[in-house]
């Protein structure tokens, strides 16, 4: 049963450019432009009608983009919920522009170990992590850390969670890898690595989707009774203002916006993609965490269930439930 029927999250991907190049995406290999402010205020206006709560500037690296404080201030300005994931090696310099005008903010860690985590983006990137997190704190933010799980690393988590996260009250987001198109990824998760962040998921300051584990148990989306709701719950826009369906990670589709994301979205032909959502043969065994968090929250059925606690223990720690009501 569906819950919700209109778009609740914008991935809004302020340039594709990245300063680190990490193993697990490809998306630092793409020329990018960045988005303009002129061009954004519109589609923030249309993202507004059109219900959406959560405004994600993403990318590539968003702190790259010399305007994200400018962004941000016009997101929180309509009433959005703002996030942003950081690699941090710029954070530290624009902390201060940025204050007070980011929800959810995270940065990106992989390991406790400085050689481990650089080696796995690409880039020297810990120390960053470390200063950005000190830096933060002072002024009186709530940074999260956001682990990207790997059969490798998830026996880091420990060491990671008592010496970063608990000394300085930073909730821990356990985010599972996942694969899509040609990009490597390493190991497949297996079952008891599944088993062991599920139980990770239940400790003071840990956030993890039960619904990402059970969808990975069940071999991720079916093509044949779709669980993706990923173009009707999201909407994608890319640095060349465009809409992307059914989602980034797949890209069939992109159509310019032109300063009319409203009327396009409510168009025939992307109301037809849409109805595609899931469908498509590069969604079989989909289990991508950013297209299936938003579609686990509109429709009633056994994940909605399995991801409850958990989104509930998120905004309550981070103070966001109440401007996710729909009054």
């Amino acid at each position: 049963m569906r819950l919700i029927s209109h778009p609740i999250l914008c991935n809004y991907y302020v340039t594709y450019r990245c300063n680190a190049k990490c193993g697990f995406c490809d998306i630092w290999e793409r020329p990018s432009p960045y988005i303009t402010l002129k061009e954004a205020e519109q589609n923030l206006i249309d993202l507004k009608k059109l219900g959406v709560k959560i405004i994600d500037f993403t990318g590539g690296e968003p702190l790259l983009h010399r305007d994200l404080d400018k962004l941000l201030g016009l997101a929180k300005e309509h009433g959005f919920i703002t996030t942003v994931t950081t690699n941090t090696l710029l954070y530290p310099k624009h902390a201060s522009k940025l204050q007070g005008k980011i929800d959810m903010l995270h940065f990106s860690l992989d390991s406790p170990n400085k050689e481990k985590h650089d080696l796995s983006r690409g880039v020297a990137c810990f120390d960053f992590v470390m200063d950005s997190i000190k830096t933060a704190i002072e002024l009186n933010e709530r940074p999260d850390i956001i682990f990207t799980v790997f059969e490798e690393n998830v026996s880091e988590i420990e060491e990671l969670y008592w010496k970063i996260c608990l000394p300085n009250n930073l909730l821990l987001i356990l985010n599972p890898v996942f694969e899509y198109n040609d990009v490597q990824t390493g190991s497949k998760l297996s079952e008891q690595t599944l088993n062991t962040i599920k139980d990770w998921g239940k400790r003071k300051n840990v956030y993890l989707n039960g619904a990402f584990i059970e969808l990975r148990k069940n071999g991720g989306n079916q093509i044949s009774d779709p669980v993706c709701k990923a173009a009707s719950s999201t909407i994608v826009i890319s640095p060349e203002n465009k809409l992307v369906l059914p989602c980034y990670h797949l890209g069939i589709d992109e159509i310019p916006i032109q300063g009319r994301l409203y009327e396009l979205y409510h168009s025939p032909e992307i109301q037809h993609l849409i109805s595609m959502e899931g469908r498509h043969d590069g969604c079989q065994g989909c289990t991508i965490n950013c297209y299936m968090q938003p579609s686990f929250a509109v429709e009633l059925n056994r994940y909605w269930w399995m991801a409850l606690p958990s989104t509930l223990k998120y905004n309550r720690l981070k103070g966001t439930w109440k401007k996710l009501l729909p009054f």
